[in-house]
């Protein structure tokens, strides 16, 4: 493997870290009893995540060209745009890089898990759930997020930008996501996002946190790869 390609599995790497570090933050923030952000509500949410994947991209983008999600990754192979034989390092990266991000956001809470007795606010502050749990529907959720946020970046690239606008563009197109369909199952739209950090949990030695809830992980995965295949489709019919 030559260094450019290990230059951009690396910048996989960083880059989800920074994403999920930065993105789980702001749940701890407002999930977690005793921070100062305890209770501020979806908006903070919705705007923390947005500026996460944002500084992400910045971070990694300059290395490669900052995925950060298995979905894109999928999708940008399925155009054409990027190399079937770098897809599973790719993931591979994505995933790590997500455990070792939330693993972050714990060392940074660190006095908070032990004062916080809901463990679903725990598990939320990590992964993601359903407010209503119904799979079929939460499927469809997660589906439909994907598609919106994989045609999104698929459409910015026939479009020119500004040097360095790029990221805020797509952070706009997170928070615009968020904002809109986040509500039914908290928009994992990336299966490393969800995976990753629930591994995290599940590893974690927090004594109030209880269960991962396995049962639902794999609509956070699945959901997401079929929406982004979609959106690959619809865009190569497009171009």
């Amino acid at each position: 493997m030559d260094t450019s390609n290990m230059t951009q599995i690396f910048s996989e790497f960083l880059g989800t870290m920074i994403l999920i570090l930065l993105g789980d933050g702001v749940c701890a923030a407002v999930n977690l009893k005793k921070s100062k952000a305890e209770a501020s509500g979806w908006i903070v949410i919705a705007f923390g995540w947005a500026m996460a994947v944002t500084i992400a991209v910045y971070v990694a983008g300059y290395m490669g060209p900052a995925h950060l999600n298995p979905a894109v990754t999928i999708a940008m192979a399925m155009t054409g745009s990027f190399e079937w034989s770098l897809v599973v390092l790719f993931i591979v990266a994505q995933v790590l890089g997500a455990v070792v991000g939330g693993v972050l956001v714990w060392l940074a809470y660190l006095p908070h898990w032990e004062v916080t007795e809901d463990q679903g606010a725990i598990l939320g502050t990590f992964a993601t759930g359903p407010a209503i749990r119904n799979y079929p529907a939460n499927m469809i959720t997660e589906v439909i997020g994907t598609f919106v946020l994989v045609l999104g970046l698929l459409s910015f690239s026939q479009h020119s930008f500004t040097d360095g606008l790029n990221p805020l563009v797509v952070g706009a197109l997170i928070l615009s996501i968020g904002l809109s369909l986040g509500g039914p199952t908290g928009y994992a739209i990336n299966p490393a996002r969800d995976f990753g950090p629930r591994l995290a949990h599940q590893l974690l030695p927090i004594s109030t946190k209880g269960d991962s809830d396995w049962s639902y992980s794999w609509v956070p995965v699945v959901g997401p790869v079929i929406g982004a295949a979609v959106a690959a489709g619809v865009y190569m019919m497009m171009v």
